[in-house]
């Protein structure tokens, strides 16, 4: 947890190789697996009366996760410890994490974009983890991370499994390249009450 702290801390992002046990990343893995590809959805952008499904954007497949399984309930102990870390040291009040996987088929993209919505965000910090085994640069799906004033990116992220990347989302825009096979990643946000 430290090093994500000082990490955010210093840069505003981090990233991590094997941040989790990798005991509990192979079940990640392995539940994701397991999973029904029909319980895969197209991914939107936006939200509310905003929220709309434009496959030019973006056409990755996306799966909530809940908290059902032994499995995701220890990932969920493991962000929450996270959440108390970052809580502690930054005084942000994130009170909530969601997440879901996220299957990108060959050749599907996200184009640059913020994970923070315009209508009033609630998304504070994003985590990736990758749960790609044998990942090979030649594979592509590398994740880009952008500053606002720079159309170059400054940091390009190849998709190895156990790797977790973590950012503040109101900052850095990022995209997704197309991949020359199936890319997954458990996504997910830690967010503030804006009832507060």
């Amino acid at each position: 947890m430290s090093v994500i702290v000082a990490g955010i801390e210093r840069d505003g992002y981090v990233v991590v190789d094997h941040a989790l046990p990798l005991a509990l990343s192979q079940d990640l893995l392995g539940q994701l697996m397991q999973l029904d590809p029909d319980g895969f959805k197209l991914a939107g952008i936006g939200r509310d009366l905003e929220f709309q499904r434009d496959v030019n954007i973006r056409n990755d497949r996306i799966l909530w996760l809940d908290d059902q399984s032994k499995i995701s309930q220890q990932y969920f102990a493991w962000t929450e410890q996270l959440r108390l870390s970052l809580n502690g040291h930054f005084f942000l009040g994130l009170f909530e994490y969601e997440c879901m996987y996220a299957h990108y088929p060959q050749d599907a993209f996200y184009l640059k974009h913020l994970d923070s919505f315009h209508s009033g965000t609630n998304r504070k910090i994003s985590t990736i983890l990758y749960l790609n085994h044998d990942w090979q640069k030649t594979d592509g799906g590398e994740l880009l991370l952008y500053r606002p004033d720079d159309p170059n990116p400054f940091e390009v992220i190849s998709p190895e499994f156990g790797k977790l990347v973590v950012f503040l989302s109101e900052d850095f825009p990022h995209e997704v390249l197309p991949a020359k096979r199936s890319r997954y990643s458990l996504t997910g946000w830690f967010k503030v009450n804006q009832g507060i």
